[in-house]
């Protein structure tokens, strides 16, 4: 029986991943980005593993892959790889910067990794819903970050602002984005309604369930209150 460690089922992983690489490197087949790091990865540690100076290995892993062996954007994508080496006199972490080269073949400057293309003419947020526009004050003694998918009426009961206004709202910004309220800082924000199923789990807790359910709104102020939320 063979007892691996979680290093060594990885470096296993990284093994399998290279061979494929190689397999569909010999018929051909452009590379994806899993298979090109493993690749490079498994040929950096096997030379650390030969006991190959550092540099060596840094200039071999640079002549490995061109733009050539993998697919249009790859290279983009492989801008930087961080690989623990064991070498004889211990571990070392190698880091390769934009490893594979520019190749023969003409790139396709069009494609771009990750890239969002989006329609003409601005795009405008929330166009349809009611606004809530109402001011706020940290009245704290530290910065509060409130994010776009928050409840606001459940923000950091430091902030002073009229809770039952905004009972069911969020704030009117893009996903990912927020707003931070300095300590004593008046901020005017605006708010739109909670849309899809409008069920609100979590958060601080004075909800924990449907938004238009009777009664929701009152017993959730209750709480707010209970517990000192400011302007509830």
């Amino acid at each position: 029986m063979m007892n691996l460690t979680p290093t060594e089922m990885d470096r296993l992983v990284i093994f399998t991943a290279a061979e494929m690489a190689r397999r569909n490197r010999a018929l051909g087949i452009r590379l994806s980005h899993p298979e090109a790091v493993a690749l490079l990865t498994d040929e950096v540690m096997l030379a650390a593993r030969r006991d190959m100076p550092y540099a060596e290995i840094r200039d071999m892993a640079s002549q490995l892959l061109t733009t050539d062996d993998v697919e249009p954007g790859v290279a983009e994508m492989v801008t930087m790889i961080y690989i623990e080496c064991h070498f004889a006199e211990g571990t070392k972490v190698m880091a390769l910067f934009e490893p594979i080269s520019r190749g023969a073949a003409p790139l396709l400057d069009e494609v771009v990794p990750g890239e969002i293309i989006g329609g003409e003419g601005d795009i405008a947020m929330f166009a349809d819903q009611p606004v809530v526009t109402l001011d706020v004050v940290n009245t704290g003694d530290r910065d509060v970050q409130v994010r776009s998918h928050s409840h606001f009426f459940e923000v950091n009961r430091a902030l002073q602002f009229d809770r039952a206004a905004t009972f069911g709202m969020k704030i009117d910004r893009p996903a990912g984005t927020g707003i931070r309220f300095e300590p004593g800082v008046v901020k005017t924000v605006r708010l739109v309604p909670i849309a899809g199923d409008r069920i609100v789990m979590g958060q601080a807790g004075l909800v924990n369930g449907p938004l238009d359910e009777p009664g929701a709104r009152e017993r959730s102020l209750e709480l707010a209150r209970a517990r000192g939320y400011r302007g509830a």
